[in-house]
């Protein structure tokens, strides 16, 4: 296993029996105990678990192979995150940039923009109306008779 790899809460509290059972054999003394158990319950890789059991009998527990299965190969290769395509919010910045700066441009964004903006209103107005002409033919056809949605 990997010194380098991160570690988990099982881990560390295996980790920590494993210190309160070489004190309890008389390895350790309280306060190496309570040093080595702040130091595991630190820990953030399986280098530092292992340095902290280093001098103890069976050094290795945690990572240690048992005879189970072998972990796939994509295991051992790092990750890498990477986001694809260009990012919106500089672009936007520099287009906006462009368009105050470069006047012809500028006019031209903002006749795009009072478009799109009344394009939005006159959606949102339109929705407005259904909606309410929705809302009174649910309310008339509900009170008109004895079963919700009657006559539709």
């Amino acid at each position: 296993m990997d010194d380098r790899m991160r570690i988990s809460d099982a881990d560390r509290e295996q980790v920590t029996a494993r210190l309160r059972e070489h004190y309890a054999a008389g390895r350790l003394d309280s306060e190496e105990l309570d040093e080595r158990i702040t130091a595991a319950l630190k820990a953030k890789t399986f280098g530092d678990l292992r340095r902290v059991m280093a001098d103890l009998p069976e050094p290795a527990p945690v990572g240690a192979d048992t005879g189970s299965v072998p972990p796939p190969p994509w295991a051992s290769r790092p990750v890498y995150m990477y986001r694809r395509g260009p990012r919106l919010l500089p672009l936007a910045l520099l287009f906006l940039l462009a368009a105050v700066i470069l006047p012809p441009i500028g006019f031209v964004f903002f006749a795009f923009l009072k478009v799109v903006l009344l394009i939005w209103l006159v959606t949102l107005v339109v929705g407005m109306f259904t909606a309410a002409r929705f809302r009174r033919h649910v309310r008339r056809h509900w009170q008109s008779g004895p079963g919700p949605w009657r006559g539709w």
